[in-house]
């Protein structure tokens, strides 16, 4: 069985859907026997990777930077996850307010210090919501779930 950890922050409706749209995504596409755990990142423990096989990460730049509930996450778990999932495939979508770069670069640094390997480059939705970056979350989620199944990452 597959175990996949979601991590998605989501303080809005938008945010919330975003979610929901992955999750449903991830589920459809990770195969029938995959365990999903869904969590946010305040309730996040270091050992919550331990036996996952892919993580899902969406986060929020906030003026300009990583969200601090994500940071916080981060703050606490980081030197646990030192070594402990070295090639671990991660999938990161951010909704940004304004352009996500230094959203993207934090996370980026954080997940080549950890050893993980992202399947591909953040995914950035940026400026005023729109209902298009529904499809791109479920997109990403649902590469991110085949992927894994299929041992391509």
């Amino acid at each position: 069985m597959m175990r996949f950890l979601f991590i998605a922050q989501t303080p809005s409706d938008n945010t919330s859907h975003l979610a929901q749209a992955a999750l449903g995504a991830l589920k459809a596409h990770a195969g029938s026997d995959s365990q999903i755990i869904f969590k946010p990142p305040t309730s996040v423990i270091a050992s919550d990777i331990d036996d996952c096989e892919g993580l899902l990460l969406g986060s929020l730049e906030n003026i300009g930077a990583l969200a601090g509930l994500t940071k916080d996450m981060f703050d606490r778990c980081y030197n646990d996850w030192l070594g402990r999932k070295e090639g671990l495939p991660v999938g990161i979508y951010i909704r940004a307010g304004l352009d996500g770069t230094a959203t993207k670069r934090t996370l980026t640094s954080y997940a080549n210090a950890l050893s993980w390997r992202l399947i591909q480059e953040p995914l950035i939705l940026h400026g005023a919501y729109d209902e298009a970056f529904t499809a791109e979350v479920e997109e990403l989620a649902a590469m991110m779930g085949a992927g894994v199944e299929a041992g391509i990452y």
